[in-house]
């Protein structure tokens, strides 16, 4: 599929529509596992984008999920974990659509990069290595041009020192973080009120998980701000959801959240109810764009909320291709 810049010209639910069944028939045709998943759901001919099977995000990790030809160039991600047996695998063929992706998306929510320091508090991924998440903030990072914004670790007050300097420079202060790195910022009482806080998820082992409305009401208290937005993302995928002041997540037009039945996970639900979260991700073109995620969230009128992880980590649907 060689014209994928249409995907961020998407501007209608037509648009979307017309390019979502575009890609579909593109991966069916070049992707052998989903292919094969498609076929013995015994559902290969679709009118609309809700027709379209997803594929259990878990596949990922025993599968290489790529729509052509491996050519030894790929860019490879990793999701986080200890061993290489539990990390899903994302082969990117073309970088540029990932980076495409996530500049558009953040430009779209949070602004231009060249008007701010952008600074990072991902330990856990650096150490890991091949992030998806660490390689588009260290884009971000270099967007901006300018020399205060860092990935700093956990040197909290240079922090604190760069957040001072880039406010008297006029500039607007970003700081990406996972979750128990911003949990120990905000325990040094730092008055970062001027900053916009984009929390990543997960205490990766470092902390008592919490609940995301007591997470950031901790983190506001801590760094002094009113809120906190949150980042939805994932190593399968190539775009990115944020949550805003009001908690709930808005996507960029080429990505779109579906919500399915927990208990019968082919099915979609389109009420207001708490479901597991399917995600259209046209940015993934050459691997797969129609995930089934182990996430649980709500639809609302402006976007949808997340209300944590599905208890049945090994959805009924895997079960159709067991090797």
């Amino acid at each position: 599929m060689k014209d994928w810049n249409k995907i961020f010209e998407i501007e209608t639910e037509a648009d979307f529509e017309r390019i979502a069944l575009e890609v579909f028939a593109f991966q069916y045709e070049n992707c052998a596992i989903y292919r094969k998943y498609v076929d013995l759901l015994g559902k290969s001919a679709v009118n609309h984008y809700t027709e379209i099977p997803f594929l259990p995000i878990e596949f990922f990790k025993s599968q290489e999920i790529i729509s052509q030809p491996k050519t030894g160039n790929e860019t490879l991600f990793l999701s986080s974990g200890t061993e290489m047996i539990g990390r899903s695998k994302h082969f990117v063929s073309a970088i540029s659509i990932y980076e495409e992706s996530f500049l558009r998306a953040y430009h779209l929510l949070f602004g231009k990069p060249t008007e701010q320091v952008i600074l990072a508090l991902l330990p856990n991924y650096i150490e890991q290595g091949n992030s998806s998440l660490v390689y588009m903030v260290k884009e971000l990072i270099a967007a901006t041009k300018n020399e205060l914004s860092s990935f700093l670790l956990n040197d909290y007050q240079e922090v604190e020192k760069r957040y001072k300097q880039a406010i008297s420079y006029g500039k607007e202060v970003v700081i990406f973080g996972v979750s128990y790195a911003l949990l120990d910022l905000a325990e040094q009482k730092m008055n970062l009120s001027k900053a916009k806080i984009i929390e990543t998820g997960g205490m990766k082992g470092r902390r008592k998980e919490l609940l995301k409305a007591e997470l950031h009401t901790e983190l506001c208290l801590g760094l002094g701000v009113d809120f906190v937005s949150s980042e939805y993302g994932m190593t399968e995928l190539l775009s990115q959801a944020y949550s805003l002041k009001n908690g709930v997540f808005v996507s960029p037009p080429w990505m779109k959240i579906l919500f399915r039945d927990v208990y019968d996970p082919l099915t979609l639900i389109s009420e207001e109810k708490s479901g597991g979260i399917n995600v259209i991700d046209l940015a993934n073109i050459y691997s797969c764009s129609f995930i089934q995620t182990q996430d649980l969230g709500r639809k609302t009128p402006d976007g949808f909320i997340l209300e944590g992880r599905i208890d049945l980590a090994d959805i009924r649907g895997c079960n159709l291709m067991v090797e």
